[in-house]
């Protein structure tokens, strides 16, 4: 049975086109990794069929009483809304439900024997729901998955708005998975997610009963929870059956074949003109000509898709500095309260550190002291000598309204508009991404845009907070090439072991030191 069908879907940005005649079907039971390079449309197609964005043409059409739900972390939590009402949220059509029990329940004291007899079959038909969807154990199933979370230890009365950024998807996870929709959508989910996390709601997945569409860069997770992948790719989406390991198998074998035949046609177009520019004009052989003319004109062309530009990511290195990077001493940090423990610690030339731990333990609180960009509660942070830092932030500021090459600009002056589109080129940007404001670009395109400030510009230490979140494949084992080969020190918030793993000369585990409970 169908849950969702799309047919003929087509859809654009001013001049940029993003699908073309797109149909889907989505079975009961399906577990799809929707997969593609950043800025093919991903989170778009997710827009469009929940609603959130009309197509230019096609048909979205859902099967009747399904309930879908969507992981958008772009959801706002108001300040006032604690973890616990925002979990108890996912029941609010039982708590309306409940409401109107009650009201049935008042009137049944004035109702004559006619209106009793419909209160009464109406009430029946309300307790029924609410006994079959456990509204009596509300409490318990938001504590049970508050606790698998990590949200219990954050405290249920605990206001949204005071929660990092990773929490907070946490609380939106959590409100997703109470609701129990037919089908699930996930837009990367393990973007903000701790390690111990993610392998919770691998095994949840795992075991997930409906229908499921995931997109996510982080392919073993991935390969971990799907059966289907879908394949966005030049305005087109292709079905495979299996992981992504299959996909990647068969694709590469389409794309060999298809390379193949259009190399054999081109060669057979080459001969049928070359015959024909030397004998059209000989009245023997004008008609031979002619005949190989009509096979020309009538040939069904193959066309090959246009590569996407792969990202080139060389650091360049600065002079060698002192041989401290970063040293503390007795360093609190945090903002109106303590995030951590009395610090002393130290980096030296050449190490290769990773911070790892629980979102919201006070990760990027530690690298923002440490570059001087907050003060620290209490204690001292004392910078080495000679230092040149890259900064590579989290996320983009919301309120940017330049674009790429204004953005670029604006940090290299110097920079004619020919370098500044060859940097951005070099980060694999086509010329429409380049052209186009940078708050309209997909998670992993801004991701290359602040990634082309740090590559152009010499440095002896990387500071880098998650890095690896919206990369694509092809942009993310890119940058692990260009960190190993990188000859200055790295320090680094990241929480995937497979892509640090190889880079790392020491892990601190940050939960030893936070005040946070975790």
């Amino acid at each position: 049975m169908s849950i969702l069908t799309v047919e003929h879907l087509s859809h654009g940005f001013g001049s940029r086109a993003i699908f073309e005649d797109v149909s889907f079907r989505l079975l009961k039971g399906e577990h799809i990794g929707l997969i593609g390079a950043n800025g093919e449309g991903k989170s778009t197609f997710m827009n469009i069929i929940t609603g959130k964005l009309q197509p230019d043409e096609g048909r979205v059409e859902w099967s009747k009483n399904v309930k879908a739900g969507y992981l958008d972390q772009h959801a706002v939590l108001k300040k006032g809304m604690t973890v616990g009402s925002v979990l108890r949220s996912a029941f609010d059509p039982l708590f309306d439900m409940e409401k109107r029990m009650n009201e049935i329940c008042d009137r049944m004291a004035d109702a004559d024997d006619a209106m009793m007899e419909q209160y009464m079959e109406e009430l029946s038909v309300i307790q029924d729901l609410l006994t079959n969807h456990d509204f009596y154990l509300i409490d318990s199933k938001v504590e049970e998955i508050a606790r698998a979370l990590g949200l219990l230890d954050l405290g249920l009365e605990r206001d949204v708005t005071d929660l990092s950024g990773g929490q907070r998807t946490k609380v939106l996870l959590g409100k997703l998975l109470l609701e129990k929709p037919d089908i699930l959508l996930l837009d990367e989910p393990t973007n903000y997610l701790d390690e111990e996390h993610i392998v919770w709601l691998r095994r949840y997945l795992q075991e997930y009963e409906n229908a499921f569409i995931l997109i996510s860069h982080d392919i073993p997770f991935l390969n971990s929870v799907i059966n289907l992948i879908y394949h966005m790719d030049n305005l087109k989406l292709t079905r495979y059956v299996g992981d992504y390991d299959d996909f990647k198998a068969v694709y590469e074998m389409k794309k060999s074949q298809l390379e193949a035949a259009y190399n054999r046609q081109q060669k057979e177009i080459a001969d049928l003109k070359d015959f024909i520019s030397r004998n059209k004009a000989r009245v023997a052989t004008r008609n031979m000509a002619m005949s190989r003319q009509k096979k020309l004109d009538n040939m069904e062309l193959i066309e090959l898709a246009s590569e996407k530009p792969k990202p080139e990511f060389n650091f360049q290195t600065a002079r060698t500095p002192g041989k401290y990077i970063f040293e503390t001493h007795e360093l609190v940090i945090g903002y109106d309260e303590p995030l951590s423990s009395s610090l002393d610690l130290m980096m030296e030339r050449g190490s290769r550190i990773i911070l790892t731990g629980a979102n919201g333990i006070g990760k990027t609180t530690l690298l923002r002291s440490l570059l001087g960009l907050i003060e620290p509660l209490s204690g001292t942070v004392r910078q080495g000598d000679y230092l040149q830092i890259g900064y590579f932030e989290q996320e983009t500021d919301p309120d940017i309204n330049t674009t790429c090459i204004e953005e670029i600009w604006q940090e290299f002056p110097s920079f004619d508009q020919r370098e500044v589109r060859a940097a951005l080129a070099k980060c694999g940007l086509t010329t429409m991404h380049i052209e186009s404001k940078v708050k309209v670009l997909s998670g992993g395109e801004q991701a290359k845009v602040r990634l082309c400030k740090l590559i152009n510009r010499p440095s002896n230490v990387l500071v880098l907070d998650e890095p690896t979140n919206h990369l694509d494949e092809d942009a993310r084992n890119e940058l692990k090439r260009a960190l190993l080969e990188y000859k200055g020190s790295i320090l680094m918030v990241c929480h995937e072991p497979d892509f640090y793993k190889d880079i790392a000369t020491d892990v601190w585990d940050c939960t030893k030191w936070t005040t946070k409970l975790v």
